[in-house]
């Protein structure tokens, strides 16, 4: 059985742009042909995909960084380059998808099927047929493709479950599930026996839905005790809890004491307590089961259902899946995380900074690195159009305001030229 991942890192980055052309049209008989240099294409999107046949992200542990496909160069007459490939990433249903950085949910895959456009490819640079005017019938110039950055991401797998058990470790919740659904989880008498959330379908009068067993909680698992840190994320989808307590305290705790530690630890991490709860007092046919079961049902009173049971020998499952059933039956459907949008981070022509580096100014930001790469310094017409660009965009003004003087080096990504006023 391949290993459970829950958590995983995701790194990923969409197509850039593909560079626009320079080209002039070349023809028999045709002198001075105008400029026809094509756009470059537009970049790959990254795209997540929920499979259904996914169950774990142990696929991101070996393979963290994925990359769409750039988008193709421009050619002569006029040609566009190729858009480039889409980049499908299938992740398990039930990944939620956190920026690194801000840990801001941007993608919650909540059901088999749904895509989610997770970053979007780079625009294609223009070619130089663009550029013509006028007074500039021959830009030997053209725009290069948007680049994209590579962004940092974090994937958990929050289980999709209608019904969670809930409680400490070896109070029989895999054996409860065992008996109300065709599920065949690992049963042992000691603590941690399940190190992963086993699902299982249970099907109740004509009425279907999945319960998830929750590895065991322990006090302090909202701060990382145990393993109730890594799972009990697995409990936020669930629509209904049912918490399993050992009436008959066979490990030597107090049912009572047990019942509140876990609905400590269940609001703490995110008010889960708040959650409809139904109670099952098991190990009833140990001889302490009855007296726990009664001290726990009246310290309970009408706060939540509870229900004697015996998962050793089937009994009383009966009141408390009709119960179960009922109550799922009448609760709303379970909301998606809330989705916020990804800032796109691309390197465009906007934003500069003025740094200064003993007597070298350095423009540095998105605007620099854009514009270089625009410009053809061999031709008088693009280095015009340099110099009107830099003028335009402020970048003359901030140089002024910095200090920089007639004469002084200015330094733009890897090019150096004097500042000229």
């Amino acid at each position: 059985m391949a290993s459970f991942v829950d958590r995983a890192p995701f790194i990923a980055k969409a197509g850039n742009g593909g560079n626009g052309c320079v080209s002039f049209h070349r023809e028999k008989f045709v002198q001075n042909g105008g400029p026809d240099g094509g756009d470059g294409g537009r970049g790959g999107d990254v795209i997540l995909l929920a499979d259904e046949n996914m169950h774990t992200l142990l696929d991101f542990r070996f393979r963290a960084k994925y990359e769409a496909e750039a988008g193709g160069d421009g050619s002569s007459k006029r040609c566009h380059g190729k858009r480039g490939a889409d980049l499908i990433v299938k992740v398990p249903v039930g990944t939620v998808v956190r920026e690194k950085e801000t840990d801001i949910v941007v993608a919650d895959m909540y059901e088999a099927g749904r895509q989610k456009v997770l970053l979007r490819g780079g625009r294609g640079g223009w070619g130089n047929m663009h550029f013509a005017t006028p007074t500039r019938q021959a830009p030997n110039f053209a725009k290069p493709g948007i680049k994209v950055e590579r962004r940092e991401f974090v994937l958990e797998l929050k289980s999709i479950a209608d019904v969670g058990l809930v409680g400490y470790p070896n109070v029989g919740k895999s054996t409860i599930l065992s008996v109300v659904t065709a599920a065949r989880p690992k049963i042992a008498n000691y603590h941690f026996t399940t190190l992963t959330p086993n699902l299982g379908m249970v099907r109740h009068h004509g009425q279907d839905f999945v319960m998830a067993d929750i590895p065991g909680l322990v006090e302090g698992a909202s701060e990382g005790a145990g393993l109730g840190y890594d799972f009990l994320r697995h409990v936020e989808r669930t629509r209904l809890l049912l918490h399993v307590i050992d009436a008959a305290g066979s490990e030597g705790r107090d049912p009572v004491d047990d019942f509140e530690q876990i609905n400590e630890e269940l609001q703490k991490y995110g008010d889960l307590a708040d959650r409809p709860q139904i109670i099952a007092a098991n190990k009833m046919d140990l001889p302490e089961g009855e007296e726990g079961y009664q001290r726990l049902k009246e310290h309970i009173g009408d706060r939540y259902p509870i229900f004697p049971v015996s998962a050793a020998t089937r009994q009383g499952f009966e009141d408390l899946m009709n119960c179960v059933a009922s109550t799922y039956a009448a609760l709303p459907p379970m909301e998606p995380f809330t989705e916020e949008e990804l800032m796109p981070e691309v390197l465009e022509t906007s934003g500069f900074e003025i740094v200064r580096e003993g007597h070298v100014f350095v423009v540095a930001g998105a605007a620099a690195v854009q514009l270089i790469n625009s410009v053809n310094f061999d031709d008088e017409e693009s280095l015009n159009w340099f110099h009107r660009t830099l003028r335009r965009s402020g970048i003359i003004d901030a140089l002024r305001q910095a200090g920089a003087q007639e004469g002084s080096t200015v330094r733009m990504d890897d090019m150096e030229f004097d500042f000229v006023e």
